[in-house]
């Protein structure tokens, strides 16, 4: 294998883990192989801004050969050919590999997407884990029904899988966004063809090695590349049908229409937000300054779902703006592998001067910078976290998904003055609410225009319950049993039990 097939990385001082190898190649058809063109990306660690690796710059030609493997497979091993109780084994022999990899699947995403480690070995490979045993668990009760017509007919319905998917995650939760793809897909009985983010491929890299060991050749394919290749491959490919995206709204309408223009392919999006998060005057304080410091600044608000606009009831908002301005100056920005670490780096060099150019233009605009407003130490992509106030709603901080450690705190009045802010935005992807009567938060969930309303707490995501927007947040929803209705055919069949020819 040459050594553009293979990372290298090497870890802290003090890290349980002081080196690890593995392949990078094009992961088509349970082997490695280096793109059509010979190209590389490098692969940087946002907290060092480093190279660590490079992986293949895959193009449309690459794509077409992951296909040809996928269809391949579907046509012989997998499918209707490879029972749902078989693929639900096989996905919890997967969940199993990936918590006994926990160490090494950690290290890697800590490195090359810059969250903390601690926090993406207790929840990232946790969670992703989790995910493949829940579909797992599916895989064999995904099925049709009876449905009672006459005396003189019946008919059944049954749920088949797709065929080959064309699947495209983001970079924010690499392996989390992996498995929540794959999940679903594989219960189904889909074969796959992935496009992992350029610029966070690696622990997808290395859990290809654990897919090799469990699944059939051709049934999961990853390929990388940018998404104007790669990803306008896999939306405009007439033998892929059924496309998912999790990432920004603007690109997930470029695949919508690529999707449409190629063989109108049903297309599932998880797209941005700008989720407003509520605190009413009943609330428990520190409860709500935990979470709403919890709600934007976990993952360096490197969340499609962050709390990124807190609304807080006029006669208790001095006091809150207090205990959590005490909050977020207490979280620790740092290393990686830090043990005390909380917000990282952004996770590019893009991503960092795409926010950097947001709090610029908070501060042009005439907001506040409450607290930070600038760039963290001298090495890596790191951001102080940021707290606006003085915001007026038609600022771009009040509207455009940032994406990054940036929050706005603004005042309401009464329950109909902040349902109307919550839902002045074109996202409806989350939204949160902290009061102690529940009647009240109960009207105001059912009033607020986004798919997730969490009570009295932030960022809960559980396999079991589903995942999704309203308006341009998004199509369709991950997780749950929903998800499974993105990956199925249903087909029905009516069968003539006593009834006469017509004619």
């Amino acid at each position: 294998m040459s050594n553009n097939l293979t990372a290298s990385l090497t870890f802290p001082e003090g890290h349980s883990l002081k080196s690890l190898d593995f392949p990078v190649g094009l992961f088509i058809n349970n082997e490695y192989s280096p793109a059509s063109g010979g190209e590389t990306i490098e692969v940087r660690a946002p907290a060092f801004d480093k190279v660590i690796a490079h992986v293949p710059r895959g193009t449309a030609e690459d794509v077409d050969r992951a296909v040809e493997a996928a269809q391949k497979a579907y046509d012989t091993v997998w499918g209707e050919r490879c029972p749902g109780h078989k693929r639900g084994k096989l996905l919890m022999q997967l969940a199993d590999l990936f918590e006994q990899h926990v160490e090494q699947l950690a290290s890697i995403e800590a490195l090359d997407n810059g969250k903390a480690y601690n926090i993406a070995k207790a929840f990232d490979v946790s969670e992703a884990a989790a995910c493949l045993r829940y579909y797992g668990g599916w895989a064999d009760k995904e099925h049709g029904k009876v449905i009672e017509v006459d005396n003189s007919k019946m008919a059944i319905t049954k749920h088949e899988p797709i065929g080959v998917i064309g699947q495209i995650i983001p970079w924010n939760f690499p392996l989390l966004m992996f498995a929540w793809k794959l999940g679903p897909a594989l219960a189904c009985g889909n074969c796959i063809v992935i496009k992992v983010a350029e610029t966070t491929p690696l622990s997808a890299f290395y859990a290809t090695q654990l897919i090799a060991k469990v699944f059939p050749p051709g049934v999961v394919n990853v390929v990388t590349g940018y998404g104007n290749e790669v990803g306008a491959a896999i939306s405009g490919h007439m033998k892929i049908l059924k496309v998912a995206f999790t990432g920004s709204t603007l690109v997930g309408r470029t695949i919508m229409q690529a999707a449409a223009k190629s063989n109108l392919k049903p297309v599932t999006l998880e797209l941005g937000g700008k989720s407003p998060n509520i605190i009413f005057d009943d609330a428990d304080m520190e409860q709500a300054v935990s979470w709403s410091a919890f709600g934007l600044f976990f993952n360096a608000g490197q969340c499609c779902c962050a709390g990124s606009r807190i609304f807080v009831q006029e006669s208790i908002y001095d006091e809150f703006l207090e205990k959590l301005t005490a909050k977020v100056k207490s979280m620790k920005v740092g290393q990686p592998f830090a043990a005390d670490s909380f917000v990282g780096p952004a996770t590019s060099k893009l991503q960092f001067d795409r926010i950097t150019a947001h709090i610029q233009s908070g501060k042009d605009e005439g907001a506040k910078v409450h607290v930070g407003g600038n760039r963290h130490g001298d090495e890596g992509y790191f951001i102080e976290p940021t707290i606006f106030t003085d915001v007026t709603p038609n600022m771009r901080i009040a509207q455009e998904e940032i994406f990054g450690p940036v929050l706005v705190v603004q005042k309401f009045k009464d329950e109909s003055d902040v349902v109307a802010k919550a839902n002045d935005t074109m996202y409806g992807l989350a939204a949160a609410i902290f009061s102690r009567d529940i009647s009240r938060a109960m009207r105001i969930a059912n009033s607020v225009h986004a798919g997730t309303v969490w009570l009295n707490c932030y960022n809960q995501l559980n396999s079991q319950v589903p995942f999704g927007g309203f308006k341009q947040s998004g199509i369709g929803r991950e997780l749950g049993s929903y998800a499974l209705h993105n990956y199925t055919a249903v087909k029905a069949i009516h069968i003539n039990l006593s009834q006469p020819n017509p004619l």
